[in-house]
């Protein structure tokens, strides 16, 4: 048995709340942290790591250190915990009703799903399962992928670029951007040329977002070259440089209308125009039944992207 080693005291048992202490300490980062994410005194959580060091006869946690370091057996008993915590949680999830289900469920997405419709989906998902533990995650799409990658978040939402038979992929809608600028920032009429716009400064969101990869690449196709750009990671902070007249920028159109309406922003009608960016949900392919599966359905059914909810 994998669990041989450490998971054969007969004359000591073992808690999930000792694991969960240890798990969270070592997520993040300190004893203090981990007792607040669980609601319980830093005594507490300090006692079950002690009763975990005394069981095993290992140091855990690196005590000459400022921050909460796992020592080299902490880090393989930390492995251990992880897949007994996920199995814990498979083993609720397959055999509860949805009504009674407890466990966290790691959400990760991008800032555009956050500003329109991530409360429509959270509030879906508590309906749908009243006792679960939501753990949402606001993030550039190359970090969502990655703690996907690495097991650290249960499903993402993020445009759909990631072609990888790892995971699961679940198409959602897609959404349609436009060159936008301060009125009189640019004063050629439409339809304006891809080489007017290189001739200012241009914000764009960089290949880490997807949605900056996608247009990357779009750009190069067309033989574009921006020669002042400005990147930001940050959608508000886009919207906003281009409400200020920094530059131009490619933005969400149906959510931003009322900027649109009111002149605020100009949104301009370019040869050729953006190609439209489509949306997924992604999870990981050994982890297909039950929640995953049951919150992509939720997410195909309310995801919508026309409205700022600022």
């Amino acid at each position: 048995m994998r669990y041989h080693r450490f998971f054969s005291c007969e004359e000591s048992m073992i808690t999930f709340k000792q694991i969960d202490a240890l798990y969270w300490i070592a997520e993040l980062g300190s004893f203090e942290a981990a007792a607040n994410k669980l609601n319980m005194s830093q005594s507490a959580i300090s006692k079950r790591i002690q009763e975990l060091e005394e069981t095993f006869d290992v140091e855990i946690f690196d005590r000459s250190k400022r921050n909460a370091r796992l020592t080299e057996k902490g880090s393989e008993l930390l492995d251990y915990a992880r897949d007994l915590l996920e199995r814990r949680d498979y083993l609720l999830e397959r055999v509860s009703a949805r009504e009674v289900l407890v466990r966290r469920f790691r959400l990760g997405v991008t800032e555009l799903t956050a500003l329109t419709w991530l409360p429509a989906l959270v509030e879906a998902i508590r309906q749908a399962y009243p006792k679960v533990q939501i753990e949402p995650s606001v993030e550039l799409s190359s970090e969502l992928f990655r703690k996907l990658e690495n097991d650290q978040l249960d499903l993402i939402i993020v445009p759909d670029v990631y072609d990888d038979a790892r995971f699961v992929s679940t198409p959602l809608q897609s959404v349609e951007n436009a060159w936008m600028c301060a009125p009189g920032l640019i004063g050629d009429p439409d339809p304006v040329s891809l080489d007017v716009l290189a001739g200012f400064t241009v914000l764009t969101q960089g290949s880490q977002s997807g949605t900056g990869l996608v247009y990357e690449r779009w750009l190069a196709s067309h033989d574009v070259q921006l020669p002042k750009t400005l990147t930001s990671h940050n959608l508000l902070v886009q919207v906003g440089l281009t409400l200020s007249g920094v530059g131009v920028s490619y933005l969400p159109k149906a959510c931003l209308s009322h900027l649109i309406d009111s002149g605020a922003l100009r949104a301009l009608v370019t040869t050729p125009g953006l190609p439209r960016i489509r949306y997924a949900v992604l999870y990981r392919s050994d982890r297909q039944l039950g929640l995953n599966q049951n919150v992509a359905q939720l997410a195909v059914s309310h995801c919508d992207f026309s409205t700022l909810l600022l």
